[in-house]
């Protein structure tokens, strides 16, 4: 059983302004920064396997924080990158409900398999980050494994992990630069 410490990236403009960020790869902000170095200052004293991340700058800087304070390399993954939103990518949610009434409406009534115009679905992030997840067990089977991340993909890491309805991963979207333990299988 692997013993699993999952990670939001710490915050970015575009959270703090309510855009979608999908796959765009904004910056850490000055909070952002400063949840990073929480993370790494309360995880200081865990003894950590790997340290495990999305390619996105976000994801990759605060894992790299983490890491430092472990003296670990920070394996990146793109499977464990954000949902593609497509056209709605750098979008405020008003702009997308307005703009998108049908997708939008879409999302809310079927939030695993609909998606945003040239985007991907809730099933599709759950069955990559999953794939990159059964990998990184076959490669560290005890852990604990630091695996950095994005809002819904981490959400339907928890739904899966937990076996919950993968419809749930949008109310399981953990705030940013927060850590929580989990084990699988």
């Amino acid at each position: 059983m692997t013993a699993w410490i999952l990670v939001r990236h710490g915050a970015t403009d575009w959270n703090r302004d309510g855009r979608y960020q999908g796959q765009a790869d904004p910056p850490l902000n000055a909070e952002g920064r400063a949840q990073a170095a929480r993370l790494a200052d309360a995880l200081a004293a865990r003894p950590i396997e790997a340290v495990y991340s999305s390619d996105l700058q976000r994801a990759r800087h605060t894992a790299e924080v983490i890491a430092r304070v472990h003296g670990q390399a920070v394996h990146l993954d793109q499977r464990l990158r954000e949902v593609n939103q497509g056209a709605w990518e750098g979008m405020l949610v008003d702009d997308i409900a307005a703009g998108y009434p049908a997708e939008w409406r879409a999302i809310q009534e079927d939030p695993l398999n609909a998606r945003a115009p040239g985007g991907e679905s809730a099933a599709e992030v759950a069955e990559r980050a999953m794939a990159s997840l059964r990998e990184i067990t076959g490669l560290h089977p005890r852990g604990p494994v630091i695996v950095v991340s994005h809002g819904l993909t981490l959400g339907c890491v928890v739904c899966s992990l937990q076996g919950l309805p993968l419809e749930w991963a949008r109310q399981k979207v953990p705030p940013n630069g927060s850590a929580w333990e989990q084990t699988w299988p």
